[in-house]
């Protein structure tokens, strides 16, 4: 747990109530993430600052444990860091009812046990003195990244590799890290000694701190670099190649592992997850596992039947049998001419019938409708409609 959570309000650089739900949490995110990405807003350094603030957040909140430790830590010091009079009782450490008489102690050693308890939640808050002790940092996992892509319908069913472009936090390229310009270095901060750590009495006991005149780093920058004035931290942008299985649906959000953010001192790097969005067909629509067809076909096909080519998903065609007397809106199913599943088989084409009745007739072809009408005047297929609609 990063000791510079107490000073940062997560839900508020989210926009969130402290209650919100993940999913609540997670859509904030996302629309904030697309907002202030460094592509779409290319050399604005406040909305690049703003998407590290955005990331760092949605990377404690989405997470149950880290934001419980977050929730724990900050309901603890919400008072600026005393415990006198509320949760453990009255007068503090220092005084009556605490741990007596005019001694100071130093919260690392409350909360650096290894005994479970406070120092399993607040032990990589605080760290012991300049004696010693625990100073050094954990490995860290790099944050996870989100990113969005758009495919066409047969790329979404044939499955495609896109490159991705992405921006993440990383060492400053100009000076590597050190915050100090090319042909200098940083030197030991005098005040802290290098831990990047001081004890503050607070009445009767004392914790530490980062160091004000280091800000935690340890080291201090005489002549900082141009580049990152002497944070030592920039933008780093990379090309990712995504490759998106055979079959993915509109809106899939799909997981890539360890191709997201770097991880820091040694840690795992994040995941990228990349949602897609596929662009509607003219021809061809999805239902599940099945693609739909609409297969106009001529009113003498319909009655008399026949052989009509229907077009499949990549230019082929297959011939679909039309009995006589198909009606309108009947479907066929063609198998295995469908969306692409996991385990290698295929969904099917359900091809549904449209019969095509013409606006315009010839003289010819009216006389033969009329002589049709007459042959066939016996024929009322309204006959039941109207007598199951008269009332007994």
């Amino acid at each position: 747990m990063n000791k510079d959570w107490l000073e940062k309000d997560f839900y508020k650089v989210l926009g969130v109530d402290k209650g919100a739900p993940a999913d609540e949490i997670k859509k904030k995110y996302r629309k904030l993430a697309r907002e202030l990405h460094p592509d779409k807003n290319p050399g604005d350094a406040k909305a690049e600052e703003r998407f590290k603030e955005v990331s760092e957040a949605y990377d404690v909140l989405s997470d149950d444990k880290k934001r419980s430790e977050y929730d724990e830590a900050r309901t603890l010091f919400a008072s600026g860091g005393g415990f006198g009079g509320g949760r453990f009782g009255g007068g503090g450490f220092g005084g009556p009812g605490g741990f007596g008489g005019g001694s100071t102690y130093d919260f690392g050693d409350v909360f650096g046990s290894d005994d479970g308890g406070l120092g399993d939640i607040l032990g990589n808050i605080f760290s012991r003195g300049r004696g010693g002790g625990r100073t050094a940092r954990a490995p860290r996992r790099g944050q996870d990244v989100e990113s969005e892509i758009t495919l066409g319908f047969d790329e979404a069913l044939n499955g495609v590799t896109v490159p991705l472009r992405l921006a993440s936090d990383a060492a400053c390229d100009s000076c590597h890290g050190t915050g100090a310009r090319a042909g200098t270095v940083p030197r030991v901060c005098p005040n802290c000694e290098g831990t990047g750590q001081t004890s503050r009495n607070a009445g009767g006991f004392a914790f530490a701190e980062p160091c004000a005149a280091c800000h935690g780093r340890g080291l201090l920058v005489d002549d900082p670099c141009p580049t990152c004035k002497g944070s030592g931290r920039g933008i780093s942008t990379r090309t990712v190649q995504a490759r998106i299985p055979s079959g993915v649906k509109d809106g899939a959000r799909i997981r890539l592992k360890g191709k997201g953010a770097p991880g820091e001192r040694g840690g795992p790097n994040g995941d990228l997850y990349v949602v897609v969005h596929v662009t509607p067909h003219a021809v061809f629509g999805r239902k599940g596992d099945n693609l739909t067809v609409t297969v106009p076909v001529t009113f003498t096909e319909a009655a008399l039947g026949g052989q009509v080519v229907v077009p499949t998903p990549g230019g082929g065609t297959v011939t679909l049998k039309i009995p006589a007397g198909t009606s309108n809106g009947r479907t066929f199913r063609v198998r295995g001419k469908g969306v692409p599943r996991k385990d290698g088989t295929k969904g099917d084409l359900l091809a549904t019938v449209d019969v095509h009745v013409p606006t315009a007739l010839s003289d010819e072809a009216r006389e033969a409708l009329q002589k049709f009408a007459d042959a066939t005047a016996d024929d009322d297929p309204r006959k039941s409609l109207l007598s199951d609609a008269k009332v007994s």
